[in-house]
C-alpha cells in the first residue's frame, strides 16, 4: 500500500471515530474465516495468555537527584502487555522503568513512575485506565505514555472504534494537564508463529491502525512514535533475539529498542530534548497534512508526529521527526522513596 492510499484510509478510519461511524473493516468478509483458523493456531503456537508474568516497576528513578522542595516528575504507562513489560523477568528491563530513569538522567530530577497498563488489554480499557491514572488530582502525571493496538488487532475491534477510545483517552489526559506520547500499533506481520497470508494481513492491518492513531492523538494534542516499523525489519531479522521466550512479546533488547525510540519524543514533550525543534530536511522532517505525516510514519522506525499548525484547506497540519535514539540504562526502582 502506498503512503498516499495509507493516508486516505487512516483519514478515513479517524473520521469514522470522530463521528461514531463503524469505519472500514480490516479485512474482506471473504477472508475472515481464513483469518480466524491460522489466528486459533498462531495463538496455540504463541502460548501468551495463561499466567503472564509482569515485574512491578512502580517507584522513583533517579532519587539521587532530588532537590529538597522540588517535586518528582511523574510518568504514568497506559495500554497493553508491551507497555506493562509482560515477558522480562526484572522491574528495570520493562519500558516503564527504561523511560523513567532515561528522563531522570536527562533531565537531572527523580521521576515517579507509575503503570495502570493491563497485559491483553484492548483499546476500550483506556478509559478505565486513564481514570486511574487521574484517582488523584495531587498526584496528577506529567507525561503518559500509551502503548496499545495489538489486541485490537487480533480481536478485530472495528478501528474506528479503537481510535475513538485512544483519543477520547488522550482528550481526557491532555485536560488533565499531562502530556501524552502514544507509542502506536506494532507490526504484527513479525510475530514468528503467523504465517501467510495472515501474516500479510495482520501487516496491513497493523499499519492502518497506527496511521489512524496518530491522526486521533495528534488531534487531541498528544505526539506518536511509530513502533510499527521499528518492530519490523529489526525484528524480523533477529526474532531470537528480540522477541521473547513466547515469539510475541519483546525480549530485553526489544523493549530497550522500543524505549530508545520513545524517550526522544517523551522528553521533548517535557521541554528536555536538546536542540531546536524546527525540521531538519537533511533527516527529511517537515510540516506535512496531518494524514500525510501519519502514513509516513506508520511505515518507519521511530517516526514522531505532533500537531503544529490550524486546519487549512487539506486538514489540520503536523510536525514530522525522525529524532536521534538514545540508548537508556536499565535502573530498579526505589520503593521506599516516594514521588512527592
Amino acid at each position: 500500500m502506498t503512503g498516499l492510499s495509507r493516508a486516505r484510509v487512516a483519514r478515513r478510519i479517524a473520521a469514522g471515530a470522530a463521528y461514531g461511524g463503524g469505519g472500514i473493516g480490516l479485512a474482506g468478509a471473504a477472508t475472515v474465516g481464513l483469518l480466524m483458523a491460522e489466528a486459533q493456531l498462531a495463538r496455540r503456537r504463541v502460548g501468551n495468555g495463561a499466567t503472564p508474568h509482569v515485574p512491578n516497576a512502580d517507584g522513583l528513578y533517579g532519587a539521587a537527584h532530588t532537590v529538597p522542595g522540588e517535586p518528582a516528575l511523574r510518568l504514568t504507562m497506559l495500554g497493553d502487555s508491551t507497555a506493562a513489560g509482560q515477558g522480562v523477568h526484572r522491574a528495570g528491563q520493562t519500558p516503564g522503568a527504561l523511560l523513567a530513569s532515561g528522563v531522570a538522567a536527562l533531565a537531572e530530577r527523580p521521576v515517579g513512575l507509575s503503570t495502570v497498563a493491563v497485559p491483553g488489554a484492548c483499546s476500550d480499557d483506556l478509559d478505565r485506565q486513564v481514570t486511574r491514572a487521574l484517582a488523584d488530582p495531587s498526584r496528577a502525571p506529567d507525561i503518559c505514555v500509551i502503548m496499545i493496538g495489538a489486541n485490537d488487532v487480533t480481536h478485530r475491534m472495528p478501528p474506528a472504534r479503537s481510535v475513538r477510545h485512544l483519543s477520547s483517552a488522550v482528550r481526557r489526559l491532555r485536560t488533565a494537564g499531562a502530556e501524552v506520547v502514544v507509542g502506536t500499533c506494532p507490526d504484527l506481520g513479525t510475530i514468528e508463529p503467523v504465517w501467510q497470508p495472515l501474516r500479510w494481513l495482520a501487516r496491513r492491518a497493523s499499519r492502518q491502525l497506527a496511521a489512524a492513531q496518530t491522526i486521533g492523538a495528534v488531534e487531541q494534542g498528544g505526539r506518536t512514535v511509530s513502533l510499527g516499523d521499528l518492530l519490523g525489519p529489526e525484528f524480523a531479522a533477529n526474532p531470537r533475539e528480540l522477541f521473547g521466550p513466547d515469539s510475541y512479546h519483546p525480549s530485553v533488547e526489544g523493549y530497550a529498542t522500543a524505549a530508545m525510540a520513545v524517550l526522544p519524543t517523551v522528553c521533548a514533550a517535557l521541554g528536555l530534548w536538546p536542540g531546536e525543534e524546527r525540521p531538519d530536511a537533511a533527516r527529511r522532517e517537515g510540516f506535512l497534512p496531518v494524514a500525510r505525516a501519519a502514513a509516513e510514519a506508520a511505515a518507519e522506525a521511530g517516526t514522531e508526529v505532533t500537531a503544529a499548525m490550524p486546519a487549512g484547506s487539506r486538514g489540520p497540519w503536523a510536525l514530522l521527526k525522525r529524532r536521534r535514539r538514545r540508548r537508556v540504562a536499565e535502573t530498579e526502582p526505589e520503593r521506599s522513596a516516594q514521588p512527592s
